[in-house]
């Protein structure tokens, strides 16, 4: 099997690309697809961890925008991922892949608290870990916990997939003429306020040279081609 050039990844996966067909709500086709995704790259000897967003079920600041106080909003919304990663946890251990759940807001009957220490014992004993609840504190972005989380377990790289195949100088859907953008630095993300990941998960990632991959989750085998280091999607870096 052809060598990965990463040992260590972070695949951040957006709440809705867990709805699949739906509109709301977790489609079980498209978790079992992203399981069997991840479980692919997993068998290539590549250490997974994975940030779930929960935008399929709450969104924190959509509900402070109709009067919703943001706190209240933003631990709903972290509740939400909890929910997306103990799904992806039950898919990923059917296919036979030893998966631990880990939360930034304690809850020890569903899954362990977030401890540095312990996930990385679970990575180097070559199971999957998820991070649920963000970063535990509202007004940040589950993109946020994936670059700070990803700066913790020293990976190499930040995989976001997304329900577009990268970025774009424009909106694709309103703008056809649209060009796709295959490499681009974080400053340029920041100066011309692409709105791929928040400006805080950017900033943090520019700081502390994390690169980033924006691909497709939709396309079967991205995952897998972006950890053997084949050129898809878009790359932010330096």
């Amino acid at each position: 099997m052809k060598p990965t050039p990463y040992k260590r990844i972070l695949l951040k996966l957006s709440g809705e690309a867990l709805m699949g067909k739906l509109s709301f709500g977790i489609d079980a086709d498209m978790l079992s697809f992203v399981a069997q995704e991840i479980k692919e790259t997993h068998q290539t000897g590549v250490e997974i961890a994975v940030v779930v967003g929960g935008g399929n079920i709450f969104r924190g600041v959509k509900a402070s925008s109709f009067g919703m106080e943001r706190t209240s909003a933003d631990h709903m919304g972290m509740l939400a991922t909890v929910i997306n990663s103990l799904a992806l946890q039950d898919a990923l251990e059917k296919t036979g892949i030893a998966t631990r759940v880990q939360t930034a807001i304690s809850m020890h009957e569903v899954a362990e608290p977030y401890i540095l220490r312990r996930a990385l014992r679970h990575l180097d004993k070559g199971r999957v870990v998820i991070f649920a609840a963000g970063t535990g504190n509202p007004y940040f972005t589950t993109d946020t916990a994936a670059v700070l989380r990803a700066q913790e377990i020293h990976a190499q790289v930040l995989l976001k997939a997304t329900k577009v195949d990268g970025l774009y100088d424009a909106d694709p859907v309103t703008h056809p003429e649209a060009n796709f953008i295959e490499t681009i630095t974080y400053m340029q993300v920041l100066e011309r306020q692409l709105k791929v990941m928040d400006m805080t998960a950017i900033s943090l990632a520019m700081d502390n040279n994390l690169p980033l991959v924006v691909f497709s989750l939709k396309q079967g085998g991205n995952i897998i081609k972006v950890a053997r280091g084949e050129r898809v999607g878009t790359l932010i870096s330096n």
